[in-house]
């Protein structure tokens, strides 16, 4: 019992180590977002760090044009920078896990 018990204690800290790793590693997965005209293009980490921002120069004439811009934009490209950092790191993570009985976390 205790064999198995620290079997799966390995399992776990192994778990533990990949999903560290993969955290690590989305910080060089580069996504690219763009306003529905191009006129704003964001590039965001999947770890939902900005990279850069290009900006048409028609926006910068108008402030409150460029702001909703920003705003719509910033939050596309951090919803998907999520759905991929959450992705990546559930698979990760379900992959490493033991088989505990009655404990299936990642359905």
């Amino acid at each position: 019992m205790f064999g198995d018990m620290m079997g799966m204690m390995g399992k776990l800290k192994e778990a533990q180590k990949k999903v560290e790793e993969t955290k690590e590693r989305l910080h060089s997965v580069l996504l690219d977002e763009a306003s529905h005209d191009n006129k704003l293009k964001v590039t965001i980490t999947a770890n939902r760090t900005i990279k850069a921002i290009n900006i048409d120069d028609e926006l910068l004439s108008d402030k409150d044009m460029l702001e909703d811009y920003l705003i719509l934009t910033l939050n596309k490209a951090i919803e998907r920078a999520t759905s991929v950092h959450e992705t990546e790191v559930a698979a990760v993570a379900k992959a490493g896990m033991p088989n505990i009985p009655g404990m299936d976390l990642f359905k």
